[in-house]
């Protein structure tokens, strides 16, 4: 009698070892696992940001050593980089369009404030020479393709998720569980100004 219940135990085990494996193998955590990846992507795009924003404040003060006259440019580097690190877009608001429209409007309002202050560094010989201006110029353009490749992971992993969810078999498993997860807004990839870094060579 034990025999057959350890036998009929064993089975349930297989069984649902079985099944298991069948739902794995049919996409059953896509879904969730295209999500974390997205979140991923995302934390990425926002470390880059944060480190060209962490670049400005000494990028403006070397410049301000050179070129004191250049107050305006100056003042709308420091005011776009306020506006760019006091929007905050997490794991938490990642599903706003609103809010992603916003820090993506941010960014780019602190890339052409770069590009103009790099424009206006072309004046002053002896700043495009000078070591500090030229390690930070390098630093900025490197975060600048950092974030270019940050932001088209970013933009590949949302294509991957909603393509998920909107496809079969995804899209049974998203109606039967996985409801509460909406399509995921992406950043416009084609939007010129996004796209542009500051010009930063000499």
């Amino acid at each position: 009698m034990q025999t057959t219940t350890g036998f009929g135990f064993s089975a349930r085990v297989a069984a649902l070892l079985a099944m298991a494996a069948l739902l794995t193998g049919c996409g059953i955590n896509n879904i969730p696992t295209y999500d974390e990846q997205v979140k991923a992507a995302w934390s990425q795009v926002e470390n880059q940001y944060q480190r060209r924003a962490d670049l400005v404040p000494n990028l403006v003060e070397t410049v301000k050593g050179f070129a004191k006259q250049e107050q305006e440019t100056l003042v709308a580097v420091i005011e776009a980089r306020a506006k760019a690190t006091s929007i905050q877009v997490d794991a938490s608001t990642l599903d706003d369009p609103q809010k992603l429209r916003q820090f993506q409007q941010a960014q780019e309002q602190l890339s052409g404030a770069l590009s103009r202050l790099m424009a206006v560094s072309e004046r002053y010989p002896d700043l495009k020479s000078n070591q500090n201006f030229l390690a930070l110029q390098s630093q900025l353009e490197g975060t600048e393709n950092r974030i270019a490749v940050a932001r088209r992971d970013f933009i590949t992993s949302v294509e991957r998720y909603n393509t998920e969810i909107r496809t079969f078999p995804g899209r049974i498993w998203h109606s039967l569980m996985y409801s509460d997860m909406s399509v995921r807004e992406n950043f416009e990839a084609t939007a010129p100004k996004a796209d542009k870094a500051p010009e930063v060579k000499f």
